[in-house]
């Protein structure tokens, strides 16, 4: 029996890439949390001014306290810093 049996793609780095446009509403787990502030949510997607050019930050919210903070969203690919879904 293969691993790939079942209909369960195999596990890589594909899997996991991250697009800009699909980010809005997905969750994310702080791997150190400041303030309590643990599980976040993308809720905004920052268009830039130039249409055309690619997208480059994001605006998250710490669903405990409501703060939000926007960042890059390629900040999101570092696991040292985040995971994906509330872990």
């Amino acid at each position: 029996m293969s691993s790939a049996q079942g209909g369960q793609a195999p596990l890589g780095p594909a899997r996991h890439a991250l697009s800009p446009k699909k980010l809005l509403l997905t969750k994310w787990t702080a791997t150190q949390p400041v303030r309590k502030e643990k599980h976040f949510l993308v809720v905004r997607v920052l268009l830039p001014a130039e249409p055309g050019a690619p997208v480059q930050e994001v605006e998250i919210q710490a669903v405990h306290s409501g703060r939000t903070e926007v960042l890059p969203w390629r900040a999101l690919t570092d696991p040292a810093a985040w995971r994906r879904g509330w872990v």
